[in-house]
């Protein structure tokens, strides 16, 4: 599996393969396909304030393991004006005039991890992650197969 995917963006029609790219990268790590739309939609409003808001950016999804869960990391980065009142944004409620309807604080709830940073007239960095526990079955038969390489 590759590390990580990256998919630029510079108009609307970029969505369209960002959300392929990361439902994909999603299902390989074995999230349910509930999760994956989750995972999609978010990447969706991202990709939406980097055009409407800096015009272009990029956003860059890498998996993430760990022993007990796995996880998708979403980082959405753009050169654009910045964000004067990031606070404010995150408030409950707050939607752009031309956003999709989540906004920045939906985008949060539909992730486990949220973070955002920006700097006027530098730009934002958005870097969500998603994450699925591993079970038992799947963490055994990890170490099995492991154990099997091992000795061959």
């Amino acid at each position: 599996m590759s590390d990580e995917v990256a998919v630029d963006i510079a108009n609307d029609a970029d969505m369209v393969p960002a959300r392929a790219q990361a439902r994909a990268l999603a299902l390989r790590l074995g999230f349910s396909r509930t999760d994956a739309t989750l995972i999609a939609t978010a990447i969706s409003e991202v990709a939406r304030n980097i055009v409407v808001h800096a015009g272009t950016g990029r956003i860059v999804m890498k998996p993430l393991y760990e022993q007990e869960r796995f996880g998708l990391m979403v980082i959405a980065a753009d050169h654009g004006p910045g964000i004067q009142d990031v606070d404010g944004i995150l408030q409950s409620g707050y939607v752009s005039p031309n956003g999709l309807g989540l906004g920045l604080p939906g985008t949060r709830r539909l992730m486990d991890e949220f973070e955002i940073s920006s700097e006027i007239g530098t730009g934002t960095t958005v870097t969500l992650v998603k994450w699925r526990q591993r079970d038992e079955l799947e963490q055994l038969r990890e170490r099995r197969r492991g154990a099997t390489q091992r000795k061959g």
